[in-house]
């Protein structure tokens, strides 16, 4: 784990947290960069809901990729970012106003790709679950 690396500077609060992250009401839970998972919470707001009243689907997806993304970014080198070059989702059942909390992973790591996978639970029921695979790039110097 590099304590320099963009993600830990942003928990140190060395550098400002992403404007999605924010907007979702993000707050990280329990982080183990060693065993690559992570659990976060997110606050699941009105403005985010359908004509339904159940919360829109591209926000629980963007939730479960603040969920996965961050269990990578915890493991990653000063300098290093990885975006997510696929995103599958499967919606269990229909999320609520209110708090939801996702599980991430990483499933395989390669030098280069990854393959992470996560779940989004509401009132300990499983509402979405998703993979991704992400790719991990260096910033230019």
């Amino acid at each position: 784990m590099d304590k320099q690396a963009f993600f830990w500077r942003i928990m140190n609060g060395e550098l400002p947290a992403p404007a999605a992250g924010e907007t979702l009401g993000i707050v990280f839970r329990h982080i183990d960069a060693e065993a690559g998972t992570i659990e976060v919470e997110f606050q699941g707001k009105p403005a985010f809901t359908n004509p339904a009243g159940n919360i829109q689907g591209g926000f629980l997806a963007a939730m479960l990729d603040d969920t996965m993304g961050p269990a990578l970014a915890a493991t990653l080198k000063q300098g290093e970012f990885a975006p997510t070059m696929n995103l599958n989702i499967s919606f269990h059942r229909p999320g609520q106003v209110g708090v939801l909390v996702g599980k991430g992973r990483i499933v395989k790591r390669g030098r280069d790709v990854c393959f992470l996978a996560g779940e989004l639970y509401q009132a300990d029921e499983l509402i979405a679950s998703a993979t991704a695979t992400a790719i991990i790039r260096t910033l230019p110097k």
